[in-house]
């Protein structure tokens, strides 16, 4: 893959969340307009097919609207309607715990209506993900695709469409928390590897058995787990 095709793969992206942090945090103001196209390539130093991209993504989000010949202006937006989580400093500990907070909530109901709702195929497709990550592990890789994919398996069993929707929606931010948070473990505290596998097994045991009381309890015991080896790793 050439150089610009790199460009033109990542850098959209990246600009996006950049100037949507600008306005999200009143950097921009409603109605303010954009720097040209031309101030932010070279604000950016990329090229305008570049820009076009991150500000048309801007507009699908409802950040900003495009008027030809005018310009790009910010949008006033209804507060009731503005929830996104945007990319956190996953070395600030009050981030990480707001975060985590707002996870562990999904997760633990999720894990909870699991159990009492889950079919016989969304158990194996649970199984087949826990026995995706004890492979990873075996074979010394991360295991982060894996651990993502067990939780959501869990999140499609509850078979309520808006707990998937939130589910979804909160997917870069748990992976990258989840990817930070395996990565240490590995490297810093390798006997750790077996007790979240463990906390995972719990889990799966106790939507096997259609216990939704217990299933609650080890979602919940995993999250505070993790949220508690996070800020572990945050000080060392």
């Amino acid at each position: 893959m050439t150089d610009r095709s790199l460009e033109s793969v990542y850098l959209p992206d990246e600009i996006a969340q950049e100037l949507s942090r600008r306005i999200l945090g009143k950097q921009l103001h409603a109605g303010d307009r954009l720097p040209s196209e031309r101030d932010l390539c070279e604000q950016f130093s990329v090229s305008r097919p570049v820009i076009r991209e991150a500000l048309s993504r801007l507009k699908s989000e409802g950040l900003v609207a495009i008027k030809r010949g005018v310009g790009v202006f910010v949008t006033e937006r209804d507060p009731r309607e503005a929830f996104k989580i945007q990319e956190i400093d996953i070395d600030h500990k009050l981030s990480v715990t707001h975060v985590m907070e707002l996870i562990s909530t999904v997760e633990v109901s999720a894990t909870r209506l699991a159990a009492a709702r889950r079919t016989a195929d969304d158990l194996k497709q649970i199984r087949r993900c826990l026995l995706g990550m004890e492979y990873a592990i075996a074979s010394d890789r991360l295991g982060d695709e894996e651990d993502y994919e067990f939780h959501q398996a869990i999140v499609v069993a509850t078979h309520n469409p808006y707990f998937l929707t939130l589910s979804q929606h909160l997917e870069h931010t748990a992976r990258k928390m989840i990817r930070h948070l395996r990565s240490n473990t590995k490297t810093r505290h390798t006997n750790l590897i077996e007790a979240v596998q463990a906390e995972h097994q719990a889990i799966f045991n106790a939507i096997s058995a259609g216990d939704p009381p217990m299933a609650e309890r080890a979602a919940r015991e995993h999250l505070e787990n993790a949220e508690r080896r996070m800020v572990k790793y945050m000080k060392l």
